[in-house]
């Protein structure tokens, strides 16, 4: 097959009149604080959306999270504003009247609700352990909610005579479903508390005192996720034997029924069972599973079932649609859910009865998330196309063709900056597996020129990357775009949107067959007489991270690499991550029995042809790549006389999750590029210019 580019997004979106010179380079803290819409809910008639809208607090050093809504077509206004909290979970009550969310106002998380028609927004659960979730109950008057169970007052008896240690991956506290009232009239707690007076235990005469949950499921397992039934009668939920994130594998569902308490087990197969949702008559529920597949399913698909509750029988659904599913939601229409299609996103619609689908055009190239109404007529979605930021959208289903409206403004943010320009190309790897990648231009870019090449490869290995304006996390892709250089991210093998078989790919082929992908990617761009092959650069977080890690010593193709959070050694990897199956599945052995594959796939091993200047960013607490592969890799190339950093970020996991420390990666990125591949010695701002 011959090499070709397929553009997808053309250079500006109609509309936009300002020239070239009239835009400009974002600066990082402005890409850091774009306004991103999340999750997205509809009121059960249809007539209001409401979405949660993150934004940065350079103040407080956060990101913020407050819910918004559209009613009626009307502008989106922001209906929550608890400064130094999260607002999250929005959902509609039965009646469309009242919203309730999640919010940790001074008092672990709780549930809060705020009526439509004006007021403010008030405590509904008042428990001392939080709460991880919650649904209304159809008829209105009462809320589910999902949350851990008080810890064994042993534990701190336990601290007190011989202090702090655990047992590994056997101390731990278990989730449960409670059942609360929902009384919009009862009077605030605050008039008169039921503080107890100082000589006496006894509460004050007619104290008031918020109730609490009623317990409704009991058990030596963990409630991962639930969801009542249409009728009310009924909770299907997702339990494992515990919540160790490596036990979501033995994950199962089954039924409580609301009013003998009696739980039944529905689905219990050796690999990952997973509810989705209701049908709308509560007879049937749809679920996702590994079946017995307890050993490939980090790459596997799953498959979709409907189960008749009465009968226990099972119907396989989409049996051909060669990708995971995302969003499964249930409605008198049909079965709809999300599922990748290279590097486009769309909704299918999958028939209950048959299992057939089809896939619905009009819709934006991404969707992210969406809600529908009640009865399927009406659904809001959180989505874009590849030149837009995430937009919330309304759409009416009645056909296969859609003309969606966008309700928010986002991309106007945008609207004056020079922004990634963004083409899908595609090559042959070394093996022949056809490789698709993102490569982004600047605004003015000269097809007679040759541009300085940087690299960026995703986490997962099953993430994706997609065409977007603005492209950013901890690298400042559009910054380099606008200095004069190519940006190339590529869908390795491995990533989503390519159906079962090419996630398969680098099954005890990890970092060897995702090198051959990234290298012969420059390649193509080469041989395009596109890029100048003396100013190249890699980098990647995670997964990215890794690849990053395996080319700084496999290669000197590149003046310069950043590893993100990458790993360096698959046997000190598996030793210390929280998830060790993820090791087990891709290199099909633990490193007693096989120790070869653990050394064809570990950048350590050829860490003395390493030459290439390396940036280590890695955060001190990360349980996915612990931080010893930082220093491996570190000491590693200093033996070598390579010049490398490392750079630990200081209370972070496994992302960097703070406006001020992101900006700062997004710094150090700039200075080690900049000075290895431009030649430039860039000094970070201690002050705002």
């Amino acid at each position: 097959m011959r090499l070709f580019f397929l553009t997808l997004i053309a250079f500006a979106p109609v509309g936009f009149v300002l020239s070239q010179q009239q835009k400009k380079s974002p600066s990082f803290e402005e890409v850091i604080s774009l306004r991103n819409a999340g999750q997205v809910v509809i009121s059960p008639d249809g007539e209001a959306i409401a979405f949660t809208l993150q934004t940065a607090d350079w103040v407080e050093n956060r990101f913020d999270t407050e819910i918004w809504m559209v009613r009626n077509g009307s502008a989106p206004i922001q209906i929550t504003n608890s400064p130094k909290n999260n607002s999250t979970s929005p959902e509609f009550s039965p009646d469309g009247k009242w919203l309730a969310f999640l919010s940790d106002r001074g008092n672990k998380v709780q549930v809060y609700a705020l009526r439509l028609s004006g007021g403010e927004a008030f405590p509904v659960t008042d428990e001392d352990e939080g709460i991880n979730a919650f649904q209304w109950h159809p008829d209105g008057k009462r809320l589910v909610i999902h949350r851990q169970e008080k810890e064994d007052p042993s534990i701190k008896e336990k601290k007190k005579r011989y202090g702090a240690y655990e047992i590994d991956d056997q101390e731990f506290v278990l989730s449960h479903l409670w059942e609360i009232d929902f009384d919009p009239n009862f009077p605030d707690p605050a008039e008169l508390p039921c503080y107890a007076a100082a000589d006496s235990l006894k509460k004050a005469e007619g104290c008031i005192e918020r109730p609490k949950a009623k317990k409704l499921t009991n058990g030596d397992f963990t409630i991962t996720s639930f969801q009542i039934s249409p009728d009310g009668k009924r909770i299907v939920f997702n339990h494992q034997p515990d919540p160790l994130i490596t036990s979501s594998m033995k994950s199962d569902i089954s039924l409580y029924h609301m009013e003998s308490g009696e739980i039944k087990p529905l689905v219990s197969n050796a690999g990952a069972d997973r509810f989705q949702t209701w049908s709308p008559d509560s007879k049937e529920i749809l679920f996702t599973t590994n079946l017995d597949d307890t050993v490939s399913n980090y790459y596997t698909n799953t498959k979709i079932f409907r189960m008749d509750i009465g009968s226990s029988q099972t119907f396989r659904l989409a049996e051909k649609l060669d990708e995971n599913p995302s969003n499964l939601v249930w409605n008198e229409k049909g079965i709809y859910g999300a599922f990748w299609k290279k590097t486009l996103r769309p909704i299918y619609r999958i028939d209950p009865i048959n299992g057939s689908y089809q896939m619905l055009s009009g819709l934006p190239d991404i969707v992210n998330g969406f809600a529908f109404s009640k009865k399927g007529e009406k659904f809001a979605l959180n989505a874009r196309n590849g030149d837009q930021l995430n937009e919330i959208w309304l759409a009416v289903n009645n056909s296969q063709s859609l003309i969606p409206k966008k309700i928010s403004q986002l991309t106007d943010q945008i609207k004056n900056w020079q922004v990634a320009q963004s083409e899908i190309v595609i090559w042959r790897s070394i093996d022949g597996t056809l490789i698709e990648g993102v490569l982004h231009k600047p605004e003015d870019y000269d097809p007679a020129k040759k541009y300085p090449l940087m690299v960026v490869i995703h986490g997962g290995p099953t993430g994706i990357d997609t065409p977007q304006p603005v492209p950013a996390y901890v690298y400042p892709v559009v910054q380099w775009l606008n200095k004069g250089a190519l940006v190339l991210r590529p869908n390795y093998r491995g990533s989503a949107g390519y159906g079962e078989a090419f996630r398969s790919l680098n099954v005890e082929n990890l970092g060897v067959g995702d090198a051959w992908d990234v290298m012969t990617g420059v390649d193509f761009l080469s041989a395009k007489g596109m890029i100048d092959t003396d100013k190249i650069g890699v980098m990647g977080w995670s997964q990215g991270g890794y690849i990053s890690a395996f080319l700084t010593t496999n290669t000197d193709r590149f003046k310069a690499i950043s590893v993100g959070a990458g790993i360096s050694n698959w046997m000190t990897y598996y030793v210390n991550t929280d998830i060790h199956p993820f090791t087990i599945q891709y290199l099909k052995a633990n490193p007693w029995d096989n120790e070869e594959i653990y050394k064809k796939t570990s950048p350590m091993t050829t860490i003395k042809k390493a030459v290439t200047p390396t940036l280590i960013q890695h955060g001190e607490f990360d349980k996915r790549v612990p931080i010893p592969n930082a220093y491996e890799l570190l000491q590693g190339l200093r033996d070598q006389g390579v010049p490398a950093e490392l750079i630990v970020y200081k209370g972070f996991g496994h992302g960097i999750t703070k406006p001020k420390e992101r900006l700062a990666a997004t710094w150090h990125n700039w200075q080690w590029f900049g000075k290895y591949v431009w030649g430039e010695e860039i000094e970070m701002p201690l002050t705002e210019k």
